[in-house]
């Protein structure tokens, strides 16, 4: 049963996800002390709801069950609601993920908790149906149990809470080794067991796309390169062909539900598209170049905000008619008819064969997800297929477009930033570079405050109060050093150095790892820390990154040995479960012998442009091109001292700022 649409607390929200559940006839409240106190004077339990403004499950719960009015009416009399924006508080999401994944074995969104009132859960679960499905409860039919529990047996529910509050406080320091060659060889190995070897990437369905775990393997070069080489270059391969992959528009969707990368979850992430848009860059191959070329038009194109950052996402649903309830993936998908009827029988025919559109569908309803799996060589047929992506991408247009999240997030701006100066100099684009600056000025003007300080959201370029966890530092921190590098302007390094120097301060661990939150940060349950990567880097990883890079540019001891002390932190996850720790790894590799530092300084033009193009094909290498004047004034401390050779562009490649001597032609870097 259905309500006429009120409006709750959340209509003064900021965040777009909370905002949508601002007519549910549910009694939100947004996470805060007052959420706390109404369920301490009511005396009933908090039922939490985490998910995000993109996230389709999440949709499809809000429909079933937050619009019902019956269901709204129980959980109002019953319980005190809290609705929560995992991507505006990932402090809040990360400890009750670690809890549901503790209490269920698997995580996800939405996710739905309920907790006493010192916020200590003792139940939780993902997705929740409004009817019994296989044997398992409905939503309604949990609310209920988990009520009566607390009313006739408040004893034992609080005695649980405790116990698993307790389990998350429980967080023993890590066991910390050096990540050797030997460990590293051996993390290939284990990756080489989970990798499949029929479409790629690791592990079975769903398939995500493993963007850092791939910057490990393209940098890796111990025992089992040739191997490494082939899982990457499979893998690449297989997402750029496939349907997760936007053969029309570009960008990547989150992640494919089948094995073989047909079926896409079509939800368009920043932090996937910007992390993408960077592997395939420095790839240096044909593929890489146009892959790269097309995620960074999409970027540019579909997520980037008046203001000069970038949107959070781009929902996975559109709706099926104006005023209707929106379905997955309507945007994307196509038939045979409806691609004859926007190229013509000829062209029609030869696309549905080229994108591999059936008549039975790959997707639902007789639709199709594009794939190209075999990109064509003729130069005619590519001209062709050109004229056709336009006249698909012009004519999808007219279709109801998903939803966009338009919050601006610091630290997948950070990565933004530094996958757009990966393919701007790989590909000489200028737009991308540009684009680049001006997101990092949004950051600096909206987001960075006094003493390196961050705060994590802006919308509509207004700064939201939340403030920035160690992902926000680490991830900005990468993009204003990737700014220094492309610019050779020294201002990025002092923003970039300040951010470090506060992160190092503030989310320190005693046994040289790092807190996801910032040590006057809001109180939790438990204070959350993670070194695993995700679908993101974790803050952990980013800020190791940043750490490495900061040594190669400013020759600073103190961050190569705080980056050594954390890294020896994740060699057990490394050794465990190296799936979950590639960016780490890459550091690590990177830091085996080096990381190569090269400043290349000469009079702008293709002498220098062919010397930096060179340098940067190194893997894991920091590179900075600048004129004689801007190297000679030394406020990038990597630059100082270098000078061009008989008046030529010249290439300094150094290890701890040792360096071979200067060379002019591009064979002799490397």
């Amino acid at each position: 049963m259905k309500v006429e649409t009120m409006v709750n607390r959340l209509a003064n929200a900021t965040s777009p996800y909370l905002l949508q559940h601002a007519d549910n006839p549910v009694d939100w409240w947004e996470w805060g002390p007052e959420a706390f106190a109404e369920a301490r004077r009511r005396n009933v339990p908090i039922l939490l709801s985490v998910g995000y403004a993109a996230c389709h499950w999440c949709h499809v719960m809000a429909h079933e069950s937050f619009e019902d009015e019956a269901t709204a009416a129980y959980l109002k009399e019953h319980y005190v609601s809290v609705k929560v924006d995992r991507e505006e508080r990932p402090d809040v999401d990360a400890v009750y993920m670690q809890a549901t994944t503790a209490m269920t074995g698997q995580g996800g969104w939405p996710m739905t908790v309920v907790m006493d009132h010192e916020g200590a859960p003792f139940f939780a679960a993902t997705y929740l149906p409004d009817q019994p499905r296989h044997g398992s409860p409905s939503f309604t039919q949990v609310l209920r149990a988990l009520s009566d529990a607390w009313v006739t047996k408040g004893d034992d529910v609080r005695a649980t809470a405790g116990k698993v509050a307790a389990h998350l406080r429980d967080e023993a320091a890590l066991p910390a080794y050096a990540l050797t060659g030997d460990r590293i060889d051996g993390a290939v190995a284990t990756l080489a067991q989970e990798y499949d070897a029929m479409a790629g990437g690791f592990g079975n369905a769903p398939k995500f796309p493993p963007t850092m775990v791939l910057e490990f393997l393209r940098r890796y070069d111990g025992q089992a390169c040739q191997e490494a080489r082939h899982m990457l270059a499979r893998t690449v391969a297989a997402m750029a062909g496939s349907g997760m992959y936007d053969q029309v528009g570009g960008g990547f969707a989150r992640y494919a539900v089948d094995r073989a990368w047909v079926v896409p979850h079509f939800e368009k992430m920043l932090y996937d598209n910007a992390q993408l848009l960077g592997l395939y860059a420095r790839l240096g191959t044909e593929q890489g170049d146009r892959v790269a070329g097309e995620t960074a038009d999409f970027l540019l194109r579909e997520l980037r905000t008046a203001e000069g950052g970038f949107a959070s996402a781009l929902d996975a649903d559109s709706p099926a008619e104006p005023g209707g309830h929106a379905e997955e993936g309507l945007f994307y998908a196509w038939t045979p008819d409806q691609l004859v009827a926007v190229l013509g029988p000829d062209d029609g025919a030869w696309a549905a064969e080229l994108f591999q559109v059936t008549s039975e569908g790959t997707f639902e309803d007789g639709m199709s997800t594009l794939q190209l799996r075999h990109f064509p060589e003729d130069p005619a047929e590519r001209a062709r297929l050109v004229a056709i992506r336009t006249r698909l991408r012009e004519a999808r247009e007219a279709r109801p477009r998903p939803a966009r999240d338009d919050k601006v997030v610091a630290g997948w701006n950070g990565l933004a930033i530094s996958g757009l100066l990966d393919a701007a100099r790989r590909l000489g684009r200028e737009d991308l570079r540009q684009a680049a600056v001006e997101a990092g000025e949004l950051l600096v003007r909206l987001h960075l405050r006094d003493g390196g300080r961050l705060l994590r959201v802006s919308r509509d370029g207004v700064a939201g109060a939340h403030a920035g966890v160690l992902e926000d530092y680490g991830c900005v921190a990468s993009g204003f050093l990737a700014l220094a590098q492309a610019t050779a302007d020294p201002r990025w390094l002092r923003h970039a150095t300040a951010l470090i120097d506060s992160a190092l301060a503030g989310f320190a661990a005693p046994d040289g790892g790092f807190y996801d939150t910032r040590d006057d940060a809001e109180v939790l349950v438990t204070r959350p820390r993670d070194p695993g990567d995700n679908a993101s880097p974790s803050g952990f990883s980013a800020l190791v990154h940043a750490l490495v890079e900061a040594h190669a540019l400013t020759g600073e001891g103190r961050y190569r040995d705080a980056a050594e002390r954390a890294l020896a932190t994740a060699a057990v996850l490394a050794d465990k479960a190296p799936r979950f720790a590639g960016w780490s790894l890459a550091a690590a590799t990177t830091m085996l012998d080096g990381p190569l530092e090269v400043a290349v300084v000469g009079p702008a033009g293709p002498a220098r442009d062919a010397l930096e193009l060179k340098a940067l094909a190194l893997p894991g290498a920091v590179v900075v091109a600048t004129t004689e004047a801007t190297a000679a004034s030394g406020q990038i401390p990597l630059l100082a001292g270098r000078t061009t050779l008989d008046g030529l562009p010249a290439a300094y490649v150094c290890r701890g700022f040792v360096c071979e001597r200067p060379v002019t032609d591009p064979a002799g870097i490397g």
